[in-house]
């Protein structure tokens, strides 16, 4: 019996299935779990009120018995934490709630949170400072629900490396903010993505396996691109990682189930 559990990033499946399709559809591939996506989508975000969903979503997991263990809450993009605009920062917030509450419901254990001030603006000292003082509120209602948040690394500066995110790990200081990094992300941003990992031992909760390229970083298949997976997975098992999820989008044109059993066998064989 393998000593660590793969999951699968929801949008490597149709975005059309039902939530008990997708979960039949990564259980039928063979993976331990699925990470469930709240992106910036009304459709996605909207999920956070919604009672059905709710329901729908805890049904096929019994049903199932497939667990949602992690969700990539990049919501924020959009509504980010450290925006000028006391309103939008008021939404961050109530999307931080949304989304502890949403995972208190479904037993959900990581929120991987995005690691921005700002995204679709240039970041300052103010929105630096606003993204700390709300950071503070997100970690204290985490800890109160006793759920783990952990910076994604991401494809902007602010945060692209697991170095950069320790900087707030260790400014907050707190069991419940750590850190789930995205070694394709890291790829792209670090000279050494192992000595940028190493930064980051004993905070390291989880990991993204995601292929990327120079300036590319998504819509790429493992091989295709040039992310030291080999060396990143042996420093992460080093570390005691045991929660690894592969984070790659489906193609819109292949069987789902071929389409990811594919991806999957690349990953199985890094292991």
């Amino acid at each position: 019996m393998k000593d660590y559990t793969l999951g699968l990033y929801e949008k490597a499946m149709p975005n059309h299935l039902t939530v008990t399709e997708k979960l039949k559809l990564a259980k039928q591939a063979g993976f331990d779990y699925v990470e469930i996506s709240i992106d910036e989508t009304d459709e996605k975000l909207s999920r956070l009120k919604s009672k059905d969903f709710m329901r729908e979503a805890a049904k096929a997991r019994k049903e199932t018995n497939m667990p949602v263990k992690t969700m990539c809450l990049s919501g924020h993009r959009k509504y980010p934490l450290g925006d000028k605009n006391p309103s939008v920062t008021a939404r961050s917030l109530e999307i931080m709630r949304g989304a502890l509450d949403f995972s208190s419901e479904l037993g959900v254990r990581i929120i991987q949170l995005a690691g921005y001030d700002v995204y679709y603006e240039t970041g300052d000292e103010k929105t630096r400072g606003n993204f700390e003082e709300n950071l503070r509120k997100c970690v204290n209602m985490a800890a109160k629900a006793g759920i783990v948040l952990a910076f994604e690394t991401m494809e902007t500066e602010f945060m692209n490396t697991v170095g950069k995110a320790m900087y707030y790990v260790n400014l907050i200081n707190s069991p419940y903010l750590q850190i789930y990094p995205d070694i394709g992300n890291i790829r792209n941003a670090a000279e050494d993505s192992i000595a940028d990992i190493q930064t980051g031992a004993g905070h390291i909760v989880a990991a993204h396996l995601k292929e990327t390229k120079e300036n590319i970083y998504r819509d790429l298949e493992y091989g295709q691109g040039r992310v030291d997976f080999d060396g990143c997975i042996k420093e992460l098992r080093k570390q005691g990682v045991c929660i690894f999820a592969c984070e790659f989008w489906y193609d819109n044109k292949s069987g789902p189930l071929e389409y990811i059993q594919k991806n999957k066998k690349y990953i199985d064989g890094r292991f």
